[in-house]
């Protein structure tokens, strides 16, 4: 039995020793968003939050996060459906293109942006979003978008301060 918070909500699930955390999310909790890209943690498509920290999820066992708190791409909007700045700044700066690497490339871009409050350069999101892969795209718009992001959520920072 795996007992954790997902996205905000406790859930309490049978699971046999074996089964991923990816599994877990899609196919016990129907949690889609967190995609299966590679099977081996190459692409980043898996990407979720345990605990605050991202984690690829295609390496991690489910009973592995027992009494953790787990944050999907889904857990990110707001409960008006209002999408969470990264979220916007990924749609504003056309960091996307067939979607398939973009909720494990936020969810790995706001662990990044959580661990530098300080501020990155678009070289240095480069570097620190090199686990992830995107197929589409020469990722100049993700930096874009992430770049984007940083200034949004420094300014939320500033008006809740």
């Amino acid at each position: 039995m795996l007992t954790c918070s997902v996205n905000g909500t406790s859930q309490s699930v049978a699971v046999e020793g074996r089964t991923l955390l990816v599994e877990f999310l899609r196919e016990k909790l129907g949690l889609t968003g967190t995609h299966v890209g590679c099977d081996t943690s190459q692409c980043g498509a898996c990407v979720v939050h345990v605990n605050g920290r991202s984690v690829k999820s295609c390496t991690m066992l489910a009973l592995q996060a027992e009494s953790a708190a787990i944050t999907t791409i889904e857990g990110l909007a707001a409960p008006d459906g209002a999408l969470h700045p990264m979220q916007a700044a990924f749609r504003d700066h056309h960091g996307l293109q067939c979607g398939f690497c973009t909720p494990g490339m936020v969810m790995s871009a706001l662990d990044l942006l959580a661990q530098n409050p300080q501020g990155l350069s678009d070289r240095e999101i480069r570097e620190g979003l090199e686990g992830n892969l995107c197929r589409c795209t020469g990722y100049h718009n993700i930096v874009r978008a992430v770049s984007a992001a940083q200034s949004a959520l420094r300014e939320t920072d500033r008006q809740a301060a």
